[in-house]
This record gives structure tokens, C-alpha cells and sequence, in this order.
């Protein structure tokens, strides 16, 4: 009898296993999967997500949590704006950064390095780089909550800031779900995205920024700095 009553339970495990197996059978290679990542990004000529943003370090046990909005538009134009804990905005174009912090009334112009826009988040999105060319791609499955999505790592062929980058990409979209880099060090950043829409409308002025007087502007771009209350 007791026999009889282990037997659902091992039917159970052997039925996972079969199911598990098919879907590592049937999975997309992990090459196929950036690849697809690639065309769903060139083939998109505007974006916009929510993304939360995660800063782990070997110093806290808590990561640091930011909130905010990404806006793309082809061929080089991104907006990153920080919601919470604190309000800033990033603007991304024609390779040049300008980084508004409101409450310490600043922004900052500088120009991004090469690296930056092939291996960090700005690579990601701006395509700078094919994946086959700038890693070596693989499976590596890690803890997520999310269904259809295939997970890969990408290793630099040339050595850099990351050790590695971690993406969990939506199969239903080919769009990126999640961007972990992990730092030599031990550090990482994550990115997680949702409400991810492609070919949508943008605001009007999306990529310029507007400060008020009295905003102090570093431009290390040219060799003049310039106060605010302008366009920029």
C-alpha cells in the first residue's frame, strides 16, 4: 500500500522531468535568442518602458532601488528619467550625455566614452555592437518570476568593466526583460523593464532639455561653460 501511494508522486517527478527536458530540447539557441533581440531593437524606431534600476555592492545587504520611464528613438536618442527615490534625468544623443540633477541645480554635458556605447546598457539598445561580435553568448538560467522568456550570458571578448552581463529576454517580443552587469569587483547593476512599447508616439521635446535659471551648466564639450534657463 505504500508502495501504491508513491506511485502519483514519482509519476509527478518523472512527468516535470520529461517537461523539462522538452523545453531545454525545444529552447531557442542562446545565439538565436540575441539575434532575435537585435532585429526586435533595429526593427523598433521608438521605445518606451518603466524600468527599475538595482545598485548591489559588497557593502550594503540592501540594494539601492531607482524608479523611472525610458524613452529610444532611432538612430541614438535615449531619455532616461529617474522618478524616485530622487527626480533626474539622463539624455543621451549624437554621443553626447547630458546628466540634469534638479536638486543639486546642475547639469552636466560630456561626451560618452566608445566603450560605454558598446558594453554598457547604452550598447543594449543602440546596437553599436552585434552580440556574436562583442561576446561569447550561452545559456545560463537564473532565478526569475517570469514566463516565456529565454536567459543568456554574454562573456566580452575584450576584457572591460564586467566580468559578464546576464539578459532575460521576452520571447513573445524579443525585447529585453531584464540587464544584469556584474563588475569584477562583485558589484551589479539590473535593469528590470515593463510596459515595454515599440513604435510608439513620443512627447514633443522628448530629447531636449528645458532648466531653470539659475542652473548650473558644465559643458565638457566645449571649452565655455554656460549658465541655464536655456534649451540645451
Amino acid at each position: 500500500m505504500r508502495g501504491m501511494k508513491r506511485l502519483p508522486a514519482a509519476a509527478a517527478a518523472l512527468a516535470l522531468s520529461a517537461c523539462a527536458l522538452s523545453a531545454q530540447t525545444t529552447a531557442v539557441p542562446p545565439e538565436e535568442a540575441t539575434a532575435n533581440l537585435e532585429r526586435a531593437l533595429k526593427a523598433a524606431p521608438t521605445l518606451r518602458a518603466d524600468f527599475e534600476q538595482l545598485h548591489y555592492s559588497m557593502s550594503v545587504s540592501e540594494p539601492l532601488r531607482e524608479k523611472g520611464e525610458l524613452l529610444f528613438e532611432k538612430p541614438d536618442r535615449m531619455r532616461w528619467e529617474y522618478r524616485s527615490p530622487q527626480p533626474k534625468v539622463f539624455i543621451y544623443k549624437e554621443g553626447v550625455l547630458e546628466s540634469y540633477l534638479p536638486e543639486e541645480k546642475q547639469l552636466t554635458r560630456s561626451p560618452v566614452a566608445e566603450e560605454a556605447l558598446k558594453s554598457d546598457i547604452f550598447g543594449i539598445f543602440l546596437g553599436t555592437m552585434s552580440f556574436a561580435e562583442a561576446y561569447a553568448v550561452e545559456s545560463n538560467p537564473f532565478p526569475t518570476d517570469a514566463a516565456r522568456v529565454r536567459q543568456v550570458k554574454l562573456t566580452p571578448r575584450t576584457e572591460g568593466d564586467f566580468s559578464h552581463i546576464l539578459l532575460e529576454i521576452d520571447e513573445t517580443t524579443w525585447l529585453p526583460r531584464r540587464v544584469v552587469f556584474l563588475e569584477w569587483a562583485g558589484a551589479k547593476r539590473e535593469f528590470i523593464f515593463s510596459r515595454v512599447r515599440t513604435g510608439v508616439r513620443l512627447p514633443a521635446g522628448a530629447f531636449t532639455l528645458k532648466v531653470p535659471p539659475g542652473t548650473e551648466v558644465i559643458d565638457d564639450t566645449a571649452t565655455v561653460i554656460r549658465d541655464g534657463g536655456q534649451n540645451l
